[in-house]
């Protein structure tokens, strides 16, 4: 399968992320391009955006710089480090994510992104 990746854009800071090729990387694709406007919550942001999928091989804890879909918010999240419910150094989302892919580079540039700032998301060229 060919690859796919996405640039993910807010305040300033532009990252790029590889899919995986599981069903709802796949219904992430198909959604793109869209907004949505950035929650912090710890060392993650999430936003609403317009994909619905159950929970597909999800995970309780996820690797620095994870892309995955939360599916009680139908929220794509971006992880960079600890939340409120991680014990230790472990990244743990509020409830099990799917995971869609990894951020290229540095995740941690997306803690400069302040809570309500427009966050877009399209296909890379």
């Amino acid at each position: 399968m060919t690859e796919r990746r996405i640039e993910i854009k807010a305040a300033g800071v532009t990252l790029a992320a590889n899919l995986n090729h599981s069903v709802t990387a796949e219904a992430l694709w198909k959604a793109l391009p869209f907004t949505g406007s950035a929650q912090k919550w710890g060392d993650e942001i999430y936003f609403s955006i317009p994909v619905e999928a159950e929970e597909d091989d999800a995970q309780e804890t996820v690797e620095k710089g994870a892309v995955a879909y939360w599916p009680p918010g139908q929220a794509l999240c971006l992880f960079w480090g600890p939340t409120p419910v991680s014990s230790s150094n472990e990244i743990r989302p509020a409830s099990p994510v799917n995971v869609l892919g990894h951020i290229e580079g540095k995740p941690e540039l997306l803690s400069e992104v302040p809570d309500g700032t427009n966050v877009s998301v399209k296909r890379c060229q």
